[in-house]
This record gives structure tokens, C-alpha cells and sequence, in this order.
């Protein structure tokens, strides 16, 4: 969570290539020599076009928004740096072609838990986007520690209520993880009053936050001056929930049937330690790969249950 980037989007940890776009106007064609002799009538001011980003096999620049918020915070998009450094994140993430189809199959399976999750919490929507700029929507590793769906590190986890041992560990969990990335963000809106700050912070960590801020005199993040990780943080978010939320205008077309699905299943309801996880998948219909690739919060071939405790694991239908 703190101190480390996962993006490029680092939607799958891919490098950016490098793009060049022709935006020469075909020099064989024949000027336009049309006289104008009246004044036409005013139209109505056009609706905002969607540009998809090949036409007829040429590369085009993603048209940045009129305006845009995070959290229902305005987005300064009439200052010159604001505005370029939110296009350098539309321009980067929006041709990872692959990787943004990928996290827009994983959105239709996590997307709703992670919604109804941070609505019974209070926080805006917006943040399912800070998960997206985190993880990529899958449960992966940085180098720095960090794991799961929002990256927390172990002490960061731990802090902030996640079971984290050699058997079990709930920055895996999608419920428990995000549950866990609602107390951290309420907790950093408490601390400095607008939720653009807490997303910083989720970055940085709330103190690096505090110590820059009091350092310039100043608390708005577009007004501070951070480290480049943490200085584009929030104009990645923001690219991608343009990118997702446009994603068929921009022409990311997928069909229904090629969403990835929730895991159907059952669930059982585990009170007594499982000495051998492979065992107990076989005895209860399923396989120990089927049971793991349900509930990647199991980290172990095993499962101690301390006494009054209880744990809910997936038996996926086969």
C-alpha cells in the first residue's frame, strides 16, 4: 500500500511501449477551396465525442474529459499541469490493450463486492478505481511486500485488521481486504478532511502525507509538489476510471459471455482445524487446486482453527 507502484496502470506489471501517432494531414489530398459567402446559424454546442483509439489503422490520443472528479472532488482541468499530467496517464494506460480487456473481465466478477462493500462503509465509489491503480483487480506481489487486491503490507494489514499468518492471510480475501481499505480511508479523511488526500495517502501513508503537506503550507494535493510516484497516483486513478467507465466508447468491446464471472459455489462454514487441506477438498467433492484457486487467502497445505474461531471457505461447483 505505502511506498510502492504497481502500475504502468502496472495493470500486469508490463513496460509501456513506446508510441508514435501520424498526425500529419495527408499531403496528396485537395485543399479545400469552398467560398463562404454568409455567416452559417448557430448550432447547438456538440455532445462530447468518444474517438476510439485506432480509426483505419492509425493511433490516436484518448480526447481528455471536459471535466472530471475523484469522489465527487472537482479536478482542476483549467490549469496547463493538471491538465497535462492527466493526459501522460490516459496516454500510458490507455494502450495496454490486453491489460485493460483483462482488468475489465476481472471488473465484472470484483466490481460488485467491492461496491456494496464501500457503500455499507460510506465511501465513495470512485475508490473502486484506487484498487484497480493498486492490484490491476488480482491478487499479486510487489517487491516491496505489499499483497492482494488493495497492497497492503504485513504491518499495515495487521494494523488495520487483517489476519496475516503462514496459513492464513486476508489481503488475499476480496471482502476482508477492501473491508480493511475502507478503515484505512475513513481513517485518513478523518485526518485530512477530502477523500482526493486519503487516496494520496493510501500512496505515501498518512505521515509522508502530513510531513510534505506541513512542509509547503500547503493540504491540497494538486497544489503539492510529492514524490513522482505519489505525484501521478491520483492522475492514475483518474485515467482509469475515464478508461473503464468509457471503455466501449474508446472501443474496448467486450461481449457479456466473456466477462469473467463470480465463482459459483457453496460455502462451508469451518469450525475444527483441517490437518490436510488435500484431503478434506476430496472428501468434500472437489481438489486441493479447486480449493485454493477459490480461497487464495489459505496460504498453507493446512488450516489451524484456534478455538471460537471460524473461517468460510468456497467449494466451487466443478
Amino acid at each position: 500500500m505505502i511506498n510502492r507502484y504497481i502500475l504502468g496502470l502496472s495493470f500486469l506489471g508490463l513496460s509501456i511501449p513506446a508510441l508514435a501517432a501520424d498526425k500529419k494531414k495527408d499531403r496528396n489530398s485537395a485543399e479545400d477551396n469552398t467560398i463562404v459567402t454568409s455567416a452559417p446559424a448557430a448550432t447547438p454546442a456538440p455532445a462530447e465525442v468518444y474517438t476510439p483509439l485506432s480509426t483505419s489503422g492509425k493511433w490516436t490520443a484518448p480526447k481528455l474529459p471536459k471535466s472530471i472528479a475523484f469522489a465527487g472532488e472537482a479536478t482542476p482541468l483549467s490549469r496547463w499541469d493538471v491538465k497535462e499530467r492527466l493526459d501522460r496517464e490516459l496516454l500510458f494506460n490507455a494502450y495496454m490493450h490486453g491489460s485493460t480487456i483483462y482488468i475489465l473481465k476481472l471488473a465484472y466478477r470484483t466490481f460488485p463486492t467491492i461496491e456494496r462493500i464501500l457503500k455499507a462503509n460510506g465511501l465513495p465509489e470512485d475508490f473502486k478505481y484506487l484498487c484497480v491503480a493498486e492490484s490491476a483487480l488480482y491478487n499479486q506481489v510487489s517487491k516491496a511486500g505489499a499483497a492482494g487486491y488493495w497492497q497492503f503490507l504485513k504491518g499495515s494489514g495487521q494494523q488495520f485488521g487483517l489476519e496475516i499468518t503462514d496459513e492464513v492471510d486476508e489481503r488475499y480475501d476480496l471482502e476482508r481486504s477492501t473491508e480493511a481499505a475502507c478503515r484505512y480511508l475513513k481513517q485518513a479523511y478523518t485526518k485530512f478532511g477530502n477523500w482526493t488526500a486519503a487516496a494520496a495517502s493510501y500512496n505515501m501513508g498518512m505521515g509522508g502525507y502530513s510531513n510534505y503537506s506541513s512542509q509547503q503550507y500547503e493540504t491540497n494535493y494538486y497544489n503539492l509538489l510529492l514524490p513522482e510516484e505519489t505525484n501521478r497516483y491520483l492522475y492514475r486513478i483518474l485515467a482509469l476510471k475515464y478508461i473503464i467507465s468509457n471503455s466501449d466508447k474508446l472501443g474496448f468491446v467486450i461481449e457479456k459471455d466473456d466477462m469473467y464471472q463470480p465463482i459459483a459455489g457453496r460455502t462451508v462454514e469451518v469450525a475444527n482445524s483441517i490437518p490436510d487441506l488435500a484431503a478434506w477438498a476430496k472428501q468434500n467433492g472437489s481438489t486441493y487446486q479447486q480449493i485454493k484457486l477459490a480461497n487464495q487467502w489459505l496460504r498453507s497445505k493446512s488450516l489451524t482453527v484456534r478455538a471460537g474461531k471460524t473461517y468460510r471457505i468456497l467449494i466451487p461447483n466443478s
